[in-house]
């Protein structure tokens, strides 16, 4: 019998750790689960944040950090995991970047946090105490780490980069109005 391996123990708790924080999020959003606000109640909130469809952008963000979450928790296509989850966490970042970087403030530092942890395990791999160790690493090659994050990053700047057109026009279509009233500004 082998001794625990540290560094397989270590990126264990950090999986477990970080998987269940985004579960979690992901949970509340989906589910109304921990206080959340459900389905109904997120896709209302992404429509406030300008994420449009709200209904789409809520199941998305839900469905990146619920499973993105469960998959790191079990080590499992943690490439694919990390990416998802390092994507969810990169539309989080782009509502909260306005407030700045502390998390006091409102600011984007837990999000990056989250999606910086995720992304790094995803790159790291689970390690020995993981389903993909189990699994003799069917969902964790070195083409599915490159493809899942050139996915997750394509479509994070996708979603993030409609928002801020979709903010821009919105706020250059409520100057067109109040210049129109008669607004000087």
């Amino acid at each position: 019998m082998s001794a625990v391996n540290r560094r397989d123990l270590g990126l264990f708790i950090l999986r477990v750790g970080t998987g269940a924080v985004l579960a979690a999020h992901g949970t509340q959003k989906l589910f109304g689960w921990f206080g959340g606000g459900g389905l109904t109640g997120t896709s209302k909130a992404m429509e406030a944040m300008g994420f449009r469809p709200g209904r789409q952008s809520a199941l998305a963000a839900g469905l990146g950090e619920a499973g993105g979450g469960t998959l790191l928790m079990l080590g499992l296509a943690t490439p694919a995991a990390g990416a998802v989850s390092a994507g969810a966490m990169a539309g989080a970042v782009s509502v909260h970047a306005p407030a700045g970087f502390f998390n006091q403030s409102g600011g984007f530092e837990y999000p990056a946090f989250l999606g910086f942890t995720a992304a790094a395990i995803g790159v790291a791999g689970a390690g020995r105490y993981s389903l993909d160790h189990a699994t003799r690493h069917h969902f964790d090659q070195p083409w599915t780490l490159a493809a899942a994050f050139v996915a997750s990053a394509l479509a994070a700047a996708a979603v993030v980069g409609k928002r801020a057109i979709d903010q821009a026009e919105a706020g250059d279509d409520a100057d067109d109005a109040g210049a129109g009233n008669g607004d000087t500004g």
